[in-house]
């Protein structure tokens, strides 16, 4: 559905050697590779190690788009390796495998995707993905899928505690919320009013090496 942000920029893409991936049957116009077909044709046999694995773990694995707060949003180099490390984010907040991880972050940013996604793969955790986040459905999703583990950015949280109160609210599985961004204000208020959910705030950057997790509460 963004393909057509990106059609008028293909002459110059194709310019410049760039591919243009797009998930879908198409037709697309030239400089546009449609990968439905392609994944409908390819094998289920997965192929030999030394075709797939990385030459150098240090190696490009993927570029993050930063939010760009000094300008432009800029590409931001993932390693191989730092995409291999995300898979022990959970385990390392304490969650397992018998958790069910709410998301409802964008995939764009390492937040959804590396540690999000790769994280639940990384503990073969249940992932409830949601195409975007609802302040006033939240807790009927929450009870309704069974949810213990919520990921969030601070102000998830400030839109859950600024919702009119209703029943049942503190009725609910979630024993875990993980992210980053929470003001103290809308921690003490997430957890009178919802119950002892237990919070732990890391802050990392897509582009740096150093995370903190604040273990203490």
């Amino acid at each position: 559905e963004l393909f057509g942000s990106v059609e008028p920029l293909l002459p110059s893409l194709r310019e410049d050697g760039v591919a243009v991936w797009v998930l879908g049957r198409g037709p697309y116009p030239p400089g546009a590779l449609a990968l439905q077909e392609l994944l409908d044709a390819a094998s289920e046999e997965l192929e030999p190690e030394d075709v797939w694995e990385p030459r150098d773990m240090n190696e490009t694995c993927l570029y993050i788009f930063t939010s760009g707060t000094t300008g432009l949003p800029k590409a931001a180099r993932v390693s191989h390796l730092k995409s291999i490390m995300c898979l022990g984010f959970y385990e390392l907040v304490g969650a397992s495998s018998r958790d069910v991880v709410y998301l409802a972050l964008p995939l764009y940013h390492m937040a959804g995707s590396l540690l999000g996604i790769v994280g639940c793969l990384g503990i073969g955790a249940t992932c409830v993905l949601k195409e975007k986040f609802s302040a006033s459905r939240f807790w009927d999703d929450v009870r309704a899928e069974g949810v213990t583990v919520f990921q969030y950015i601070g102000e998830l949280c400030r839109y859950l505690v600024n919702q009119p109160q209703r029943p049942g609210e503190r009725e609910h599985g979630l024993r875990l919320a993980v992210g980053s961004g929470l003001s103290p204000d809308v921690w003490r208020s997430f957890q009178q009013r919802f119950g002892p959910v237990r919070i732990v705030e890391t802050y990392g950057m897509s582009e740096g090496n150093v995370t903190l997790f604040n273990y203490t509460g």
